[in-house]
């Protein structure tokens, strides 16, 4: 995967740069999810699930932050690990309903953004990753 981390690693640069063919518009066949967890252990468990199943092409899991939140009336305050899921739209309803049936969360917290542009080749290495095209 050593490739696609590359490709993730020069693509801030040359995103806004207008980089030429490769740099689209439009290319809203990828999404982006959101999730965080609470710990590195069942982060990093996810991630190899969700790659192995197809349905994320990659998962960067981030380093633990604190969480601030109100939850039952309460500010609540949590360490947790933010993850970031790299998926085909095509397959955006059946990881939210793994993501809901297997997170420790009783309401975890998943939240989609479509993507708008990026180097068309990694966006469609997403898509070809998890859908098999």
């Amino acid at each position: 995967m050593s490739g696609a981390s590359g490709a993730n690693a020069g693509a801030g640069a040359d995103a806004g740069a207008g980089a030429g063919a490769d740099a689209v518009k439009g290319a809203d066949a990828v999404t982006l999810v959101l999730t965080s967890l609470p710990d590195a252990k069942s982060a990093h468990a996810l991630a190899e699930s969700l790659v192995a199943e197809r349905l994320a092409a990659c998962v960067n899991v981030l380093a633990q932050c604190r969480s601030v939140y109100r939850w039952d009336g309460a500010v609540e305050r949590a360490d947790e690990v933010p993850v970031l899921i790299k998926t085909s739209t095509a397959r955006v309803a059946q990881l939210i309903v793994r993501l809901e049936q297997s997170h420790p969360y009783q309401l975890p917290e998943v939240i989609t953004v479509g993507v708008d542009g990026g180097l068309q080749r990694y966006l469609d290495w997403v898509v070809a990753s998890t859908t098999g095209r």
